[in-house]
Formats: C-alpha cells, structure tokens, sequence
C-alpha cells in the first residue's frame, strides 16, 4: 500500500525542517515542543493532574489523566516515546487524553530521565519505581491496583517492555497487559529489513535512530542487555498479554513484530497489528489522519477486553 495521503501531507510539512540527527539536543527538543496541529482529537476527560515522584536518583515528573464516571478505574502506566532523548509530557499529552477517555482507565504518564542527562539503565529503572509507585497510590488516584496495564510508544515501548520484563523477574507487581506502540525492541544494529527499506522519508530515519541509540548507552555493548535491547531476552515466558502496533513505513515495524514473534512462541497471548500506509509516530495524529484515528480506537478496544476478562 502507498503511504496513506493524510500521512503524506504530514510529511511534506515536515520536509523543510532539519532531521533530528542534524541538530543539538537542544534543537531537537523545541522542534517537537513546537508541533502545534488545529484539529487533533482532544476528548473530554475529568481531571488532569501534574505531580512530583521521588524517583531512584531524584525527582520525576507524573500527569494523571482521569476518566469520566465512577472508579475505582483500571490503571494504566504510559511511558512516552523520545528516542529516549527528546519528548516530554507535553508532546504526548494528546495521546494520553485518547488512550484515557478510550479505555476507561487512570493514565499515569511518566517523565522518565532522558538520555542526555543519565545513561542506560535510568530510564528503566525510572518506569520500574514509577509503576511501583502508581500501583502502591491507586486508591489515592482512584484506581484498582489490581487491574494494571503499561503501555508507551516507540522508546516508551521499549520502555513498557523492559518494565513488564523486570515486574516478572524482580517481584511484582501484576501486570494484565502491555501495549506496546511500534516499538524499540533492539539495537540498531545488525538491524531488520524494514530499517534499511525505511531509512529515510518517512519521518524517522535509521539515522535518527543511531543518534538516538548513542545518546541513549554510555557504551554499544549496552545495547545487548535485555533491558535495553528485550528482543534478546532469552526468555518471554510469563509475561502478561501484549497489543503490538506497527506501521509500514516505520525503521521499526519489523524488530516490533519479531517481538511479537517472540512473545507468542513463548505462549503469551499476543495480537499483533501492521497499519498499511502509515509511517512512525502515526498515533499521534487522532482527528487528523482517519486510520490513526481508527488504530486509537482498535488499541482502547484491546485493552477493554483484556480488562474484561
């Protein structure tokens, strides 16, 4: 399928801009702060709430996003994407609004340490002690601590995979699901198909990615550890069910559903969805371009029924 037409008219937008790989971090960070859209889909929801967590080696940043309606609500933990470098709560405040008023549930979304400032492994460690920490404060934000999901895209993907991995390996707690958006599953290299086919012109670039990746490891070696790179955990088994979204047009569409792969030859009930036409980042687009929209809705009515069941 040929990129969808909305998803081009967003690309040669952009197409004047300097690729991030080009730019500081600093010139990085305020081209995405400064992506302004009249038209995305922005539901109604009753709160939105900005707070503090003493994380592991300081202060993190939360936004609380709570539905419409009676709790105590499912939880869901949200780790935005960035490259693990660029993104903040604010460039995914759009995305947490939907994922809320779609599933029902408390999103707490997580500003995790970037790259820049602290090395692998803080951001993990960061998504670990904030899921611990949202778990352990449900009722305060009318929540069930026993109805938890993680979800985050691109980076945050990786993110929420890492996470799901260590809430297995080092204690708790229970997870229901993980919705994982186009994920960062594996190092850059020896890298995919879909990462050499994709490389350029359709938003992020294997070039991106490289930059990203050596902002993100104080060494390349790092990129084999399982908490950096989960494709290469040796084992899958016993995590909790996962949504995979993916686009055709994405450098990670195929290391995203090898992961997919790899969680259901090892008997985790998985679904995995390839969007035609659409290109990395296309969720953010809700309101904008229509099969974001419908990829929204089809990832709200998964995670419905995994709660549900």
């Amino acid at each position: 399928m040929a990129v969808d037409p909305q998803i081009q008219t967003l690309l040669d937008m952009r197409a004047a801009l300097p690729e991030l790989h080009t730019l500081s971090v600093a010139d990085a960070r305020a081209q995405f702060a400064a992506r302004d859209f009249p038209g995305l889909r922005n539901p109604e929801i009753a709160a939105v709430v900005n707070r503090d967590l003493q994380g592991p080696e300081g202060s993190l940043g939360l936004r609380i996003y709570t539905p419409r309606g009676d709790g105590p609500f499912p939880l869901m933990v949200f780790f935005h994407g960035s490259g693990f470098v660029v993104c903040s709560l604010d460039t995914h405040d759009g995305m947490c609004r939907n994922l809320c008023a779609g599933t029902g549930c408390v999103v707490v979304s997580v500003d995790d340490r970037s790259a820049t400032e602290t090395k692998f492994p803080a951001a993990p460690d960061d998504c670990l002690a904030a899921t611990r920490w949202a778990v352990a404060n449900a009722a305060a934000l009318g929540a069930d601590p026993g109805r938890v999901l993680v979800a985050g895209d691109s980076a945050g993907g990786n993110l929420a995979a890492v996470t799901a991995l260590r809430i297995r390996d080092e204690g708790g707690p229970r997870l229901l699901g993980q919705v994982l958006i186009y994920p960062v599953t594996d190092y850059y290299e020896p890298g995919t198909p879909s990462m050499t086919e994709n490389a350029e012109g359709y938003g992020l670039t294997r070039d991106g990615m490289i930059w990203f990746w050596n902002h993100y490891l104080a060494n390349p070696s790092d990129g084999a550890h399982p908490h950096a790179s989960p494709l290469r955990a040796a084992d899958l088994g016993g995590l909790p069910p996962a949504l995979v979204v993916t686009a055709q047009y994405d450098p990670l569409r195929d290391e995203g559903e090898y992961y997919a792969d790899r969680l259901r030859q090892a008997g985790v009930p998985t679904e995995m969805k390839r969007w035609d036409g659409m290109n990395h980042g296309f969720l953010f687009w809700p309101g904008i371009v229509d099969r974001a929209g419908a990829a929204m809705d089809e990832a709200c009515l998964w995670v419905r029924s995994v709660l549900s069941r």
